[in-house]
């Protein structure tokens, strides 16, 4: 049984479980209820654990239009069918802050620009796809007409959270990157990279794994003397290129690749090379 300590709008209320405070989501749960009535469990779409940083979550269910909340949360939803993964629950914070200012922007005729849409669209396909989903939703449930870079904005959130992250700014700053050493693989081989073959996808995987492995710290995989060698023997094209976009990171962004790392992204420029033959 659930009673409720605090009403926060007609659909989330927060409840105590002995010494422990929880925040239940669910259409209309708490209309015409108020402090100690029952809430009905049939009607409880999702719970969160009042910590700390759920903290900020309560003050945002209390500030935000519900319409906004309810959006955010079946975007929410959406995105963790079409990816089938759990996002980091931050997400409830960042995304329905984010959705609610760019609907507010929208209506007062401000429309923000996102230099990176075009990026973001070729390196996180699947996001960028529940993006254009959600600013569809939000005309059909609101007629509101979100603009294209919403959609690229949205997709970082959603990205972002799928990396169990809770920086955007970090991933914008991953996906510059990322997009850098594109173009200096692509200039050093003289190749227009098809962005939608397997080969790119995989290099562009591998190279944003890299990248969250020097930000976290954690050590880079590592291969034997023998197969280094092989590498730099039999694709050494691929691997001076892969020194090359390696030595440009260090320079431009102060980040170091090991050799054995250097080998392992020389494999992936490899299969683009081999793509173009």
């Amino acid at each position: 049984m659930m009673r409720i300590n605090r009403v926060l709008n007609n659909n989330a209320v927060v409840i105590k479980a002995g010494d422990t405070e929880k925040i239940i989501l669910g259409p209309g749960i708490a209309f015409q209820k108020g402090k100690n009535d029952i809430i009905s469990e049939s009607k409880v779409e999702k719970v969160f654990i009042l910590k700390e940083g759920n903290k900020k979550f309560e003050e945002l269910l209390k500030n935000v239009p519900e319409a906004h909340i309810l959006l955010g949360e079946e975007i929410i939803s959406y995105a963790e069918e079409k990816l089938g993964v759990d996002l980091n629950h931050h997400i409830h914070i960042s995304l329905t802050d984010h959705l609610s200012f760019a609907i507010e922007r929208t209506e007062k005729g401000i429309v923000v620009k996102n230099k990176l849409t075009n990026e973001i669209r070729l390196l996180y396909d699947d996001e960028f796809q529940i993006g254009l989903w959600a600013i569809y939703r939000v005309k059909e449930k609101m007629g509101i007409e979100l603009s294209i870079d919403e959609a690229a904005h949205i997709a970082v959130h959603i990205h972002t959270a799928k990396m169990q992250s809770t920086n955007v700014e970090e991933t914008i700053n991953k996906t510059v990157i990322v997009l850098d050493m594109v173009d200096i693989i692509s200039s050093y081989l003289e190749i227009e990279i098809d962005k939608k073959s397997l080969s790119y996808q995989r290099l562009i995987t591998h190279l944003e794994f890299a990248i969250n492995r020097f930000y976290s710290d954690e050590p880079f995989h590592q291969l034997d003397e023998e197969m280094m060698i092989m590498i730099k023997r039999k694709h050494d094209k691929a691997f001076l290129c892969a020194h090359h976009a390696a030595q440009f990171v260090q320079a431009e962004y102060d980040m170091n690749f090991p050799d054995s790392e250097v080998a392992y992204i020389a494999l992936h420029i490899q299969r683009l090379i081999e793509d173009k033959k």
